[in-house]
């Protein structure tokens, strides 16, 4: 098993998650993003999470894995709330200095942030560890299906999801390799200001950009050369069933649903 799990890498094992269907796992997913967004205080957030915990056992999936794989977002998340906390207003102010201010109002946005981004993450995360992305390609033109009448192109977008979900490991560990070598010719990315670290990678992002594009080049090439084409008809050599364990799952989210709806309303 890999030393981590990020967005768009998939784990093999043998669990009740992974044998889930595809369309089940996809419409859980998204459900579940849907209600990140309604969950607006402590319990609820905490009601999610106890939920996202219960995935995360199911999954089979060492914790450590996940927080390594979240872990290089961390930047992100921590910029974000460091604008929220300072340049949010309301309630009871604890700092003050011109027009920047940290209020108990930004305080409380702030951790909702934080919440959302980390059970957003973590939620996708499962989705794509316990889904290889063929499948999830899939599910995403088999729920898309009825778009096809509005002439959307379906099937090229499954493409397209299917070639992304497969680079993101890649390009990740060409980061790593080409950070790596610069290491090795001297290079520092551990040390200094933000804007001077952000400055070290520019010599990262070009070779990153022009291997991107050349591989980009051969995979259009080769189905070129193969003759693809993306409105032809095709048949499947895994054909998508469900099953009861994913009717189950569906139920479980409703009940997931009530509860928080329930909480919400102070019931």
């Amino acid at each position: 098993m890999n030393n981590s799990v990020v967005f768009g890498s998939y784990v093999p094992l043998d669990s009740p998650i992974h044998r889930l269907d595809p369309r089940a796992k996809l419409m859980i997913c998204f459900w579940y993003v849907i209600l990140v967004f309604f969950a607006n205080g402590l319990w609820t957030n905490l009601w999610l999470a106890f939920f996202l915990l219960i995935l995360l056992l199911l999954t089979r999936v060492p914790f450590v894995s996940y927080w390594r794989g979240v872990k290089p977002m961390l930047w992100i998340i921590l910029f974000t709330i460091a604008v929220q906390i300072l340049f949010s207003s309301g309630g009871h102010v604890y700092w003050h200095w011109g027009w920047i201010a940290i209020t108990s109002g930004g305080v409380r946005q702030c951790g909702l942030i934080f919440a959302r981004f980390m059970l957003i993450i973590i939620s996708s995360t499962v989705l794509t560890a316990t889904t290889p992305p063929l499948q999830l390609a899939d599910a995403v033109a088999s729920v898309m299906q009825p778009l096809k009448y509005l002439h959307v192109p379906v099937n090229s977008i499954a493409l397209m999801l299917s070639i992304a979900l497969r680079f993101i490991p890649t390009i990740v560990n060409e980061v790593q390799q080409i950070m790596n070598a610069q290491r090795a010719r001297g290079a520092n990315f551990d040390t200094g200001s933000i804007f001077s670290r952000a400055k070290r990678l520019i010599p990262v992002l070009i070779p990153l950009f022009v291997s991107s594009f050349k591989r980009a080049e051969d995979l259009a090439t080769a189905m070129d050369a193969r003759g693809y084409d993306p409105d032809a008809s095709r048949s499947k050599y895994r054909v998508l069933q469900w099953q009861w364990p994913d009717t189950v799952a569906a139920i479980a989210m409703s009940a997931c649903t009530i509860v928080l709806v329930l909480i919400r309303i102070g019931l």
